[in-house]
C-alpha cells in the first residue's frame, strides 16, 4: 500500500482548538501531515500579522502530535512546487479555501475541511482585545 503523505497550509496564530481540530482530521487522511507555515515576510505581503512570531508557532506546531514536519510557506506559487517535491498525495485545507486550489487536483487529491464553529483567530484575537479594553 502507498504511503500517504498529506499537506496542508496555514498561519496558525493564536492556536487553538479549530487549529488542532483540523490537524487532526488532515493527518487521519494519511500516513504523515506536512504544514506548510506562513512566515513572518509572507503575512505581511498578505497583508495580515501575527501576534505570535514565525520561530514560536512552527515549535507549537513541531509539539503537535499529529504533524510530521513544518516546513515555511514563502509565497502562494510554491503550493504547486511541494506538492511535488515531497510527494503529496493529498492537499487539505479549511473549507472557507473552497474552490482555491483546485488546480492542484491535477497533481494531487484536494480536499476541503469543514471549519470549526465559533472558533477562529480573529474572533479570539477580537476577545481579547475587547477583554483588555474593559480591564
Amino acid at each position: 500500500m502507498r504511503h500517504r503523505r498529506i499537506i496542508t497550509y496555514g498561519t496558525f496564530d493564536l492556536f487553538h482548538v479549530g487549529h488542532v481540530r483540523l490537524l487532526q482530521r488532515a493527518r487521519s487522511l494519511g500516513d504523515e501531515l506536512i504544514v506548510g507555515l506562513s512566515t513572518d515576510e509572507f503575512n505581511a505581503h498578505k497583508g495580515k500579522r501575527s501576534t505570535v512570531c514565525f520561530k514560536d508557532r512552527k515549535a507549537i506546531l513541531e509539539a503537535c502530535r499529529y504533524v510530521d514536519a513544518v516546513i515555511p510557506e514563502t509565497h502562494w506559487e510554491q503550493k504547486a512546487v511541494d506538492v511535488g517535491t515531497h510527494g503529496i498525495s493529498t492537499f487539505v485545507m479549511g473549507d472557507d479555501w473552497k474552490g482555491h486550489f483546485d488546480f492542484l487536483s491535477e497533481f494531487c487529491e484536494v480536499i476541503y475541511l469543514p471549519r470549526t464553529p465559533d472558533i477562529s483567530t480573529t474572533e479570539l484575537r477580537t476577545s481579547i482585545l475587547k477583554r483588555a479594553a474593559v480591564a
